[in-house]
Formats: C-alpha cells, structure tokens, sequence
C-alpha cells in the first residue's frame, strides 16, 4: 500500500475479509515471475526467483512473523517475556533456524511439484528457449497457497484474542470487531480459489478436483485448530507476529498436501 494512502481503524479493521483476495494478487504475481523465468532458467532457480518476489511485494512482513514467533516462544519462558522478545526487531537463533528451515523447505516442496510438469518447447520466433517444465503445477500451487495460507491465518482473528497490548501495533485494529459476513466472503475466497485451481488439473491425473478440495480443508482446519490451542496455551492468543507464521506454516502444508494429491495414481 502506498504511504500516501491514509486509512482509517475502521477501514483496516473491515480490511481482513478480502486477506484471501490479497493473497491470490500476491500469488498470481510470484507465479507469474515463475512461468518468465522458467523460460530461461532451470526450474530450482525460477522457484527461488519466485520466492524472492512474493517477500518483496509483501515486504516479508510473514516471514518476518515466523521468525518473531520462534524467538519469542522459543527464548521466553514467562508470557510477558515471550511477548517481549516477539517485539524486538532482532533476530536470534530460533528465528533464524525457523526462517531458513521454512524457506528450504518451500523451495524443496515447490521443486517437487515442478517435477510433476511435463516438459514443452518454448519457441520465440527468432530464438529458441529449449525445454522448460511446463508450470502449470507450480503456478497454481503458489496461487492455491497464497491464498488459502491467508485465509487460515486471517481466520484466527474471528476467534482469538489479541494479545499484544501495544496501541502502535499495525495488527490490532484487525482483531477489534469482526462480522460473520467478513468471515463468509474470507471462507468462500479460500474455497474458489482451491476449486477452481485443482480442477484445472483435474485431467492431468491424481486425485478429482474435490477429493483434492477436502484434503486441502481438512489441512487448513487442522492447521487452524492446532494453531489456535498451541498459541492460546503459549501466550493466551495472537499477535500480528504468530499470524505470519500460522501463514507461512499453512502455506508449507498446502504445498506438501497439493503434491501428494497430484502425484496419487
């Protein structure tokens, strides 16, 4: 957003509903720089490629959270120390062990997928690009998990406690007052977007497109549920913090359940 762009608590706080349709945006760009470096560049490089433009246009602000998190839980033994060290902008050693242990393994699982692509020739008039995976898995699988990871994270908003008592805290205004509504238009974002991603596939083998649906929602309400009562006996709820790493954890999930439903014979 903008800096320009003034928005008021009451806008942010009705903002939450369209995290899902934020997180298609983001995917369709991370997946977009994939299919154009995918052109050129072995698959392993374009998925890395891919990562670093979904950090850039969200400013890392997820990542961030996770690692936040794991210092926070991992180095505090008291709630009011947890939350502390969740606010100090330093990164330690649980924060870094979980931020590069994340990113691997979203760069391993994507590599997987891209292994279940067949190759095409990509011609270009006067040059010829030479075989390159044909993207379509790894596309729609950065589609599918930008956004159902937001809509799992986001969620927790409509249940949860926030826990952070900082009035300077970009998060809070989020968790003041939620509506069903909100939480209607969020679930049916994440389930569109699911359906209409496998089903584009469903041709190419593995599981039908709402068998791969329900294994994608039980995911994320399992991921959802574990959340929520890991974070309510660590700390009592959430922060803007755990929200990141609930998205990045649902998103590392969503990808390991979209390869295991496309490679099932």
């Amino acid at each position: 957003m903008p800096r320009w762009v003034v928005v008021d608590r009451i806008a942010l706080n009705q903002a939450n509903r369209y995290f899902g349709a934020v997180g298609l945006v983001v995917g369709f760009i991370s997946a977009a720089v994939y299919w154009a470096a995918a052109m050129i560049f072995p698959a392993s490089v374009a998925i890395i490629l891919a990562m670093i433009c979904s950090m850039f246009v969200t400013g890392g602000f997820h990542e961030d959270g996770l690692a936040d998190t794991a210092d926070g839980l991992g180095g505090g033994w008291r709630v009011a120390d947890k939350l502390r060290i969740m606010k100090d902008s330093r990164l330690g050693s649980y924060g870094a062990l979980a931020l590069v242990s994340a990113l691997i393994l979203k760069w391993q699982l994507l590599l997987a997928l891209s292994g279940l692509s067949e190759a095409t020739v990509v011609s270009s008039g006067w040059y010829q690009w030479g075989d390159v995976p044909k993207p379509d898995h790894v596309m729609l699988a950065i589609i599918i998990a930008h956004t159902l990871s937001r809509v799992v994270a986001t969620s927790l908003i409509f249940s949860e406690p926030y826990v952070q008592d900082d009035d300077k805290s970009k998060s809070k205004p989020l968790a003041e007052t939620q509506t069903v509504n909100d939480l209607y238009v969020l679930v049916l974002t994440g389930i569109s977007v699911c359906f209409l991603g496998v089903s584009i596939l469903s041709s190419r083998g593995g599981l039908e497109p709402f068998e791969s649906v329900l294994a994608l929602a039980f995911s994320a309400l399992m991921v959802r549920w574990i959340a929520a009562r890991f974070l309510r006996r660590q700390i009592g709820g959430i922060t803007g913090d755990t929200l990141g790493a609930v998205q990045q954890v649902s998103e590392l999930v969503c990808y390991g359940v979209l390869f295991m439903c496309w490679s099932a014979t």
